[in-house]
């Protein structure tokens, strides 16, 4: 197996830019949708890794929840969840957000994106929209108050109860709108629990539908009446799509997943756009009956239904319960990544897989770190690089928001980075 060195910039997180001496100019990267214009990364910051968030630092007991764009000027946007009570899901959450103009190896201070007020704000899945280069940011909100289980076993107010909210930003992620809420657009009478995510969103760039921002989520539903279910019970997880075709300004309720059967609970999901411009989803699949841990579809509609229903994806079964992350890369052509810990009963070894033949099958290409390991987002950051922004730690498995940066050759090379 390979390991990636963890040297260089690794333990700090520095506010001014670092820049390798005599680095040659190149040309913009074309194996980054969500930069169509961004620089060479690659060339003018070398770099391994970068820690963006640490737990326990600027006013947060944990970060959590990793997301990350590219946006049209190059600008790296790492998104995470500030969590002020502790690493847990509920409480008073922040959406946080780190800039990086050299390609993920320095950062500049944290901003707080959405401020949760004692609430809980979250699920971060941002996007460029390819038409105006703006951010778009969808997120999830739920009382500071109330927990998962409460709300999908239907004991909270619909004003406790989870929501969907969007923002965006026109000037590279320095600033964001305030947050408007569209629950009522894309969430159905009758669910529970939603996620937006997590992780980056997808724009598409190619065919009919070209120039739409696709927000993969996930919902539980509640149980059918006369049901001795509460509703708590994994089976009612479901994922979903929202989609918006002029901007994020209006949105959409894509293909719902709704089998509700207990045999495959699609959950926490990630998508993007093959050079077919079919869409492919990956999903979580949580305490499904059928063996395996990651389920997969395709939508040839833009997300406005699948073209058969998730079923697992047996080659990525080294992979634990947890969120993962796909991204589609123009060069090499059709090499479709996905980003996940790669034991399966652990969340450790962070690692990244690759497929050529448009998801049908996934093969490891290298591993990352035997750290601990967990919620991860891939996302293009230059010409023959892709950065892996992801949660680690070697005390606990939330220590740390680690940014790796690697190259697209190594992940395109033989099995494990031989």
């Amino acid at each position: 197996m390979v390991l990636l060195s963890r040297a260089l910039l690794v333990t700090a997180v520095f506010l001014t830019p670092f820049t390798a001496p005599n680095a040659p100019n190149a040309p913009n990267a074309p194996n980054a949708p969500n930069a169509p214009n961004a620089p060479n990364a690659a060339a003018v910051a070398r770099c391994v890794s970068s820690v963006p968030y640490v737990s326990g630092r600027d006013g947060y007991a944990a970060f959590r929840i990793p997301a990350a764009v590219t946006t049209r000027r190059g600008t790296v946007l790492a998104f995470a969840e500030g969590r002020h009570d502790g690493a847990g899901d509920s409480g008073d959450i922040d959406v946080v957000l780190r800039r990086s103009t050299d390609g993920g190896c320095t950062w500049g201070r944290l901003q707080v994106v959405t401020a949760g007020g004692g609430d809980t704000r979250g699920n971060p899945a941002p996007v460029v929209d390819p038409r105006t280069g703006a951010v778009v940011l969808v997120t999830s909100y739920n009382g500071g108050a109330v927990t998962e289980s409460q709300i999908m076993r239907g004991e909270v107010t619909a004003e406790q109860g989870r929501r969907v909210f969007v923002q965006h930003s026109r000037n590279d992620g320095q600033d964001f709108s305030a947050p408007r809420d569209i629950t009522r657009q894309v969430k159905p009478a009758g669910w529970r629990w939603y996620a937006t995510g997590p992780g980056h969103a997808v724009a598409l760039t190619r065919g009919p539908h070209a120039g739409r921002l696709v927000v993969p989520a996930n919902h539980s539903a509640a149980p059918p009446a006369g049901s001795p279910d509460t509703g708590r019970e994994s089976r009612y997880y479901g994922a979903h799509a929202i989609y918006s075709d002029d901007g994020g300004r209006g949105w959409r309720l894509g293909f719902v997943d709704d089998s509700y059967d207990g045999v495959d609970n699609a959950n926490e999901s990630s998508a993007t756009q093959l050079p077919d411009n079919r869409l492919y989803f990956s999903a979580r699949d949580q305490q499904g009956a059928s063996p395996g841990n990651r389920l997969d579809s395709f939508s040839s509609d833009g997300g406005e239904s699948l073209d058969r229903p998730y079923v697992v994806q047996p080659t990525l079964n080294d992979v634990p319960v947890v969120q993962g992350s796909v991204l589609q890369l123009d060069r090499p052509a059709g090499l479709l990544l996905f980003s996940g810990p790669s034991v399966p009963t652990a969340r450790r070894k962070m690692a990244i897989w690759r497929s050529t033949d448009g998801g049908l099958t996934f093969t490891k290409a290298v591993t990352l770190s035997r750290q601990r390991a967990a919620y991860s987002d891939l996302v293009g950051v230059g010409r023959g690089t892709v950065g892996v922004l992801y949660e680690t730690g070697t005390s606990g498995t939330y220590d740390t928001i680690e940014f790796r940066r690697t190259d697209v050759e190594e992940l395109a090379g033989g099995p494990d980075g031989a």
